[in-house]
């Protein structure tokens, strides 16, 4: 099992052995699954990336009316979702549902 330890170090812990999370320039992760060209595909299609992004991070009790309306039209809702839920995004609207909504739907999955 990999980890990353508060020092950015990837830390095989079934051999105790660390490895650099990330080389000096900070490129990619080490010993990740994830494919990054994936992620950065599916938020280049996202209609948030081509409107205000303040619309997505409203203000403690600010509308979100807009950037669900915007999110309900988008190719790649079902990937943002996705992503919010697996990185545990605690602010914004992600694949149209705000983080009270999000963690309504982990309780309901969970």
């Amino acid at each position: 099992m990999n980890v990353i330890t508060a020092a950015m170090e990837l830390v095989d812990t079934t051999a105790g052995v660390p490895y650099p999370a990330a080389d000096p320039f900070g490129e990619a992760v080490v010993g990740f699954d994830h494919d990054e060209s994936e992620e950065q595909d599916w938020q280049e299609r996202a209609l948030c990336a081509q409107t205000d992004p303040e619309a997505f991070f409203p203000e403690k009790g600010g509308s979100t009316r807009e950037a669900k309306r915007i999110c309900s039209g988008c190719e790649v809702r079902a990937e943002c979702l996705e992503y919010a839920l697996s990185h545990d995004e605690r602010f914004g609207i992600w694949g149209g549902l705000s983080e009270r909504e999000r963690r309504r739907l982990r309780r309901a999955v969970g």
